[in-house]
């Protein structure tokens, strides 16, 4: 089971009123974002989770996540549930599976080439250098990137150039007009 949530409803919900409805926890790091898009965001990812988790558990109250050593959440009390949180300018997404899972939007945006160079290895950077678009290409690869290191909880490392594995994770991206995002899972876990 793996249920995708995406919105990008930024800024039709009275923020104020959906600050009262989650979790302390998460009204914290909400309010720690120095814009009000930034707060919007991180809402919205959570409520997000939130209907994943009443839609696929029935479960109704807030999530509270603890966190691994590499900053992974998971939700207290249900170490069954597996889930990611992203977003990006244009919107906020959801991923949540009975397995383990990671997720990554990114904005279709420029990039500098000391970031290609550094992320990414000679057979991506002539997929970027020969693309139709670029940028877009970038981010695709980068949301399969991130979204991978978020799959196995360790987050940005410094091997970003090997991560990419599509003999071990399946990848599922979808380009939309503004943004890219990229689902991983393990490819193992799927077929049992």
């Amino acid at each position: 089971m793996m249920k995708v949530l995406v919105s990008e409803d930024i800024w039709e919900f009275d923020l104020e009123a959906a600050l009262k409805e989650i979790s302390a926890q998460r009204r914290e790091q909400a309010l720690k974002f120095k814009f009000e898009q930034g707060q919007r965001l991180c809402v919205l990812a959570y409520q997000l989770l939130k209907e994943g988790l009443r839609q696929e558990y029935g479960i109704t109250e807030n999530p509270i996540f603890e966190y691994n050593e590499h900053g992974k959440p998971l939700i207290i009390g249900h170490p069954e549930i597996f889930f990611n949180l992203s977003h990006c300018k244009e919107a906020a997404i959801c991923v949540v599976s009975d397995q383990p899972v990671g997720i990554d939007v990114e904005s279709i945006r420029g990039y500098k080439e000391s970031l290609v160079n550094y992320t990414m290895n000679d057979e991506e950077i002539a997929q970027i250098k020969s693309a139709e678009n670029p940028a877009a290409t970038f981010i695709r690869l980068w949301t399969m990137k991130e979204a991978t290191t978020k799959l196995i909880g360790t987050g940005i490392s410094n091997d970003m150039k090997t991560v990419i594995d599509t003999l071990k994770y399946k990848y599922t991206t979808v380009e939309r007009q503004q943004y890219i995002y990229t689902i991983c899972a393990n490819i193992k876990l799927l077929q049992s």
